[in-house]
C-alpha cells in the first residue's frame, strides 16, 4: 500500500489505498538504474546458461557460488567452493563507484532464475545475519519486477502528510517537518503545522520497483527490520536475480572466525569459480 521513491527516500501511500496522501522515510535502500548495459546483460546471461540451473524452492532455479552452509546449526565449510565466476569480476569492480559499496567484498554469489510458467516467487524473509553482513546487493536482469517489503514489528510508523512544492517533490521530515510556509487569502506568509499519525508497522507494505538491469542494495533498517519478497504476480517474464553477499563481523577482521573469513574471501575474489 506504499511505494518507495528513490529520489526522496520516502515510501508514499498509493493513490487508491487508505494511506493516499501520507508518507514516511524508508531508509536503507540504494537503487541504481542501468547499472550494466544491454550487451553486458546478454553476455552475463549467456554465460550463466552454459552451466546447469538446479531446482530451488517456489518455482525458482539457482546457481550458487559460495561456501557450504548449515544455517540452523551455524556451521560452514568451504566445500567445493572455488570462487565467484569470472564474469562477475567487472561487476564487482563497478560496485566501488556506488557510495554505499566502497568497501564491499562479496564472498558469495547466488543466481536465481524466475519464470511465470513455474510460478516463481520467494516468500517474505530475512537473509541470515550470522554469516552474511549488512549489505545485500542484487542485480535485476531480463525483466522488471517489484521487491515487496513487510514488517512483523509491534512498533508503529509515524506517517506525515505529503504536499507538493513548486517542483512537485515530496518533502521529508527535517526539511519542512512540522512547519511549512503557506499563504492565506491575504497573501501573508504564515506557519502551518503539519500533523502526523501513527500506524501499526504490520499494516504497511512497501513496493520497491526494480527496473531491468538495475542494482539494489538493502542495508540498515531495510535489511534488519523489513522482510523482503518477490510475489508471483510481479514475475511477468523470465527474470534473473544475481545476489552478492558479504561476511558478517564474526567472520571479518577482529571477529571470532576471522581466519576462515580471510580464506573464503581469497577464494571468492579469485573469480575462478563454477556453480557448487
Amino acid at each position: 500500500n506504499f511505494t518507495y521513491y528513490p529520489a526522496t527516500g520516502l515510501a508514499k501511500g498509493n493513490e487508491h489505498s487508505e494511506f493516499a496522501g501520507w508518507a514516511f522515510p524508508f531508509p536503507g535502500v540504494f537503487l541504481m538504474e542501468e547499472f550494466i548495459s544491454e550487451d553486458e546483460e546478454s553476455e552475463m546471461v549467456e554465460l550463466m546458461d552454459r552451466d546447469d540451473w538446479k531446482p530451488s524452492q517456489s518455482g525458482r532455479k539457482k546457481q550458487d557460488y559460495g561456501p557450504k552452509v548449515n544455517f540452523k546449526k551455524q556451521r560452514m565449510k568451504a566445500g567445493s567452493f572455488t570462487g565467484l565466476p569470472s564474469f562477475s569480476k567487472k561487476i564487482v569492480a563497478q560496485m566501488k563507484s556506488c557510495s554505499v559499496l566502497g568497501s564491499f567484498l562479496p564472498v558469495e554469489q547466488c543466481n536465481l532464475d524466475y519464470v511465470p510458467e513455474r510460478g516463481s516467487a520467494i516468500d517474505p524473509h530475512f537473509d541470515d545475519w550470522w554469516l552474511w553482513g549488512e549489505r545485500l546487493v542484487s542485480l535485476n536482469l531480463l525483466s522488471k519486477t517489484v521487491l515487496s517489503m513487510s514488517c512483523d514489528s509491534e512498533d508503529s510508523i509515524q506517517l506525515f502528510p505529503t504536499f507538493s512544492k513548486e517542483n512537485g517533490e515530496l518533502s521529508p521530515p527535517g526539511s519542512s517537518t512540522q512547519t511549512s510556509a503557506c499563504k492565506n487569502s491575504g497573501e501573508e506568509r504564515i506557519s502551518c503545522t503539519l500533523s502526523s499519525k501513527p500506524v501499526p508497522s504490520k499494516e504497511v507494505t512497501v513496493a520497491i520497483h526494480l527496473p531491468r538491469r538495475s542494482l539494489v542494495v538493502l542495508y540498515g533498517d531495510a535489511r534488519y527490520k523489513w522482510k523482503h519478497a518477490i510475489y508471483r504476480k510481479h514475475i511477468e517474464h523470465r527474470r534473473i536475480c544475481v545476489t552478492f553477499r558479504e561476511l558478517s563481523a564474526e567472520f571479518s577482521a577482529g571477529g571470532r572466525h576471522e581466519e576462515l573469513g580471510k580464506e573464503l574471501l581469497e577464494t571468492a575474489l579469485s573469480f575462478q569459480g563454477r556453480p557448487v
